[in-house]
């Protein structure tokens, strides 16, 4: 199985940016953990981040991977466009989000993900991750689908 890791806006930044919302551990060692994990699961991950919505598009429409997990940052909020681009590939995904976005400013009670996501995991920092991929995992072993 392979999973996409898709990351979005700002999130380069994680480690530094607003450590009392985000937590101090960077992405680079978010992406170590995942790739540990996933490891010890026998799945194959790749990670992506990007600043601009259309590359976080185009990465998905590259259909190369069976499930993703999906940290859309801002974006969760705004955009019809990545949405619809989960849509159109036909993958099941996860949404995670370091923080929880619904204890926050009142405009980031938007979510146009969380409808179409198989499974969220809010507000619990990095090991959201790998509660997503093990989610994921057994998603796959049970058949569950969308």
């Amino acid at each position: 199985m392979r999973v996409l890791v898709l990351q979005g806006p700002n999130l380069n930044l994680v480690g530094t940016r607003e450590p009392h919302i985000y937590g101090s551990t960077t992405l680079d060692e978010i992406h170590a953990m995942i790739r540990e994990h996933a490891a010890s699961l026998g799945v194959e991950v790749e990670t992506y981040q990007s600043n601009h919505e259309g590359d976080l598009i185009d990465r998905l429409h590259r259909r190369d991977f069976d499930a993703a997990i999906v940290n859309a940052a801002g974006l969760t909020h705004t955009s019809v466009s990545l949405r619809d681009a989960l849509l159109a590939v036909e993958r099941p995904f996860v949404e995670v989000h370091l923080s929880d976005p619904a204890k926050r400013e009142a405009f980031r009670s938007v979510n146009f993900l969380q409808d179409v996501a198989v499974a969220s995991f809010v507000g619990m920092g990095p090991r959201g991750y790998l509660l997503a991929l093990d989610e994921i995992v057994r998603r796959d072993s049970t058949g569950g689908a969308r």
